[in-house]
């Protein structure tokens, strides 16, 4: 399974950035080595405002451009962790930028993420990974790092003590936490300015995601156009169908949820089902909807999902014995809607609520999941 993740993985990050050597466009031009620090004002997920006066007692100012979302950006929080722990005593300052438009970024991008990249979310990563670092969040206007130019996250500038550009580009050379670095580009930047020396590899590549710019967010208009060419069926089931079903004989995580158009926390909640397919299906996630209608409102039910432009796998339970299909559901299951199960391809249930599902709740039992997850644990 590991294999399979991993090769899926590395297809999506060629077809979609995440990760791929990518180029800043004119606009967004790399600030040059040499060149005085930009100013910036940006609030911290401390409720504290920073700008470069808040650093001015640091030898060398490091600033990372990272995010929540990026898979590499992940793989290199533990390092920046320990960065800012081995240089505190030696008058080194790290700080923290997330340079993106939550707006711009595309659900299959999200797919590699428990969390987005807004503000509150910035203060719930901080917290999970113990960030001793402020993190900042520029997505709003993006006014400070379309001076300082990201190419991708994550992407490091050094400065020395007069705020000259004397370092950018990546950390080291090896993506992978569990494995060792053949160059350590930063620490060496770092190093040679404290040490007064020159830097031998002053500018080096950077291996990430594309930074997220506002300009991007059209991509929803995009995205509703091709989910709306997605073709949306729904077919009938049987209780020994449904027991089929939950066994789970796929390849896949399984998303199962039992639903009716006439059940209010059904149809009000169906929506954030649709989305964590979307974020999850390119990742190994399957929904599978079963409408618990009278098969005579097979129509309508068809309406709804076309509506919601679940183009997931649905169905239409046609017993006329409603018990049977909770006790081939799961046994456990008193009966009311909704009610949502995730399976794993063995046939083990990781997750059953009955009631509207918390979201949130949902999507951390999903990348907890060892199918999901991030690409480098």
């Amino acid at each position: 399974m590991k294999n399979w993740n991993f090769h899926i993985s590395f297809a999506l990050a060629l077809l979609l950035c995440i990760p791929i050597f990518c180029f800043a466009a004119d606009e967004h031009k790399t600030l040059a080595i040499g060149a005085q620090a930009p100013d910036f004002s940006l609030p911290g997920i401390d409720g504290k405002t920073y700008t470069l006066q808040s650093f001015k007692n640091a030898k060398v100012l490091v600033v990372v451009f990272m995010c929540n979302h990026c898979p590499t950006s992940q793989a290199y929080e533990d390092r920046v962790i320990k960065l800012t722990s081995d240089y505190a005593s030696k008058g080194v300052s790290v700080v923290a930028i997330n340079p993106n438009n939550p707006s711009s970024l595309r659900y299959d991008e999200l797919g590699y993420s428990d969390l987005g990249d807004s503000f509150e979310e910035m203060k719930t990563r901080a917290k999970d990974k113990g960030f001793n670092f402020p993190y900042l969040y520029d997505g709003e206007t993006e006014v400070a790092s379309n001076k300082y130019g990201p190419v991708a996250t994550p992407h490091i500038f050094v400065f020395d003590k007069d705020r000259k550009l004397r370092y950018n580009g990546r950390i080291d050379n090896m993506e992978n936490p569990a494995k060792t670095p053949k160059s350590q580009d930063a620490r060496n930047a770092i190093d040679a300015v404290l040490a007064g020396k020159d830097i031998a590899v002053p500018v080096t590549k950077t291996f990430g995601c594309s930074v997220k710019w506002a300009e991007k967010k059209d991509w929803i208009d995009k995205a509703q156009i091709q989910w709306a060419k997605e073709p949306v069926k729904i077919d009938t089931i049987s209780a020994a169908g449904i027991a089929t079903v939950v066994k789970n004989h796929s390849d896949r995580l399984r998303m199962i949820n039992l639903w009716a158009t006439w059940c209010g926390p059904c149809v009000a909640e169906f929506d954030d089902l649709v989305t964590l397919n979307r974020l999850y299906r390119d990742r190994g996630l399957e929904f599978v909807s079963i409408s618990a209608d009278d098969p005579a409102n097979k129509d309508k039910a068809l309406k709804f999902l076309q509506r919601k432009q679940s183009s997931g796998t649905n169905y239409i339970y046609t017993g006329d014995d409603k018990y049977k299909m909770i006790e081939a559901v799961d046994p456990k299951w008193d009966g009311a809607l909704p009610y949502t199960m995730l399976v794993d391809p063995d046939g083990k249930v990781v997750y059953s609520h009955q009631g509207a599902i918390d979201i949130e709740e949902l999507k951390k039992v999903i990348w907890n999941n060892p199918m999901m997850g991030r690409i480098y644990k």
